[in-house]
């Protein structure tokens, strides 16, 4: 199963014997095993028993809560592995190092790179879809330059010039549907594309964070984003490459497919704006999520078939090989 959703509020989790059960006044809304689950994401308000929070935290099946319009509330943090090696490595990096340089590289070249060859396959498989600007913005003007960029405050500049490239032209990407895409914009997200957007992404951040404990890391200090109190910053660091890869490709599949999602599927708080999803365009959101997870592709490094769940902790443990001398650099994972 993977990771188990909670979607509605005021539910109560509970454990019998070797399952986790979900009950809404009274009645039973899910009944799983214990041994197919790698996650529990909770969008709501739910209460659990202190046996469901002793065994996820005994076999380490960490536990996230995120609102509807998927802004990140909390964790249920299973103890970190023992692997203080890996952890040593990672403090030693921290700062303006030529480590933690050659990582963030890494980071941003992975992004940019993913954006491009998204830009490129959507130009191919669209119908009079012109993105060439943005295309040579990214190649020419971003991802040119990061070999030569001497700062972590530079690298930060292109790795927000080439976003800006990118979102500059999504809107572009969603012709055909009756969505519009103008800026990006969160905390909340006052229109559908952008509800998706931050949903996917707080998705992805649980999974990764889940993905850098299991190898070691501390996941709170990263090179790409700023230290700052709560933030997982490595954990936002390594989920870069993968918001195209992941979120932003299963996005635009969802709103252009006719059995997709449509204006229908989204409802907005009349008070703040919020948009987000209707409870069932929200069970299709995270169907197509955990589909897009457990999608296979050929990892360019390891030279075998993944699923994107596997690739989160293989990209862990190469940037953990990096950070311990064993490798010389970074390898983002980079799709065409």
């Amino acid at each position: 199963m993977g990771t188990m959703y909670v979607m509605h509020d005021d539910v109560f989790l509970g454990k019998l014997d070797e399952r986790l059960q979900i009950k809404h006044q009274g009645e039973r809304l899910a009944d799983v095993p214990l041994l197919k689950l790698q996650g529990v994401v909770v969008l709501g308000r739910a209460t659990m028993s202190p046996s469901v929070v002793d065994v996820l935290l005994e076999r380490n099946i960490p536990l996230s809560f995120l609102t509807r319009y998927g802004k990140y509330r909390g964790r249920l943090e299973p103890e970190v592995t023992r692997n203080i090696f890996v952890r040593r490595g990672q403090w030693t990096a921290a700062g303006d190092t030529e480590t933690a340089r050659t990582a963030v590289r890494g980071f941003v070249r992975g992004k940019l790179k993913n954006y491009r060859s998204l830009l490129q396959r959507k130009q191919r498989d669209g119908e009079g879809l012109d993105v060439t600007g943005a295309i040579q913005q990214l190649q020419g003007g971003a991802i040119a330059a990061l070999p030569k960029t001497p700062t972590i405050d530079q690298l930060r500049g292109y790795e927000g010039a080439g976003s800006a490239a990118y979102f500059g032209v999504f809107n572009q990407l969603l012709q055909g549907t009756p969505f519009e895409f103008t800026h990006r914009n969160r905390r909340p997200p006052k229109d559908p594309v952008n509800s998706l957007l931050s949903l996917g992404y707080a998705l992805l951040r649980h999974d990764v964070q889940s993905a850098l404990n299991i190898v070691g890391f501390d996941p709170y200090l990263g090179y790409l984003h700023t230290e700052r109190y709560g933030r997982p910053s490595l954990a936002l660091d390594v989920m870069e490459e993968f918001r195209p890869l992941v979120v932003d490709a299963m996005v635009l599949s969802l709103l252009k497919k006719p059995n997709g999602l449509g204006l229908g599927d989204f409802e907005q708080e009349p008070l703040n704006g919020a948009v987000s999803l209707t409870g069932d365009g929200l069970k299709r959101f995270l169907r197509a999520y955990e589909e897009k997870k457990q999608s296979e592709f050929k990892h360019p490094v390891m030279g075998r078939k993944c699923t994107y769940q596997e690739a989160f902790e293989i990209q862990g443990r190469l940037l953990a090989k990096f950070l311990m001398g064993e490798i010389e650099s970074y390898p983002p994972l980079v799709l065409r």
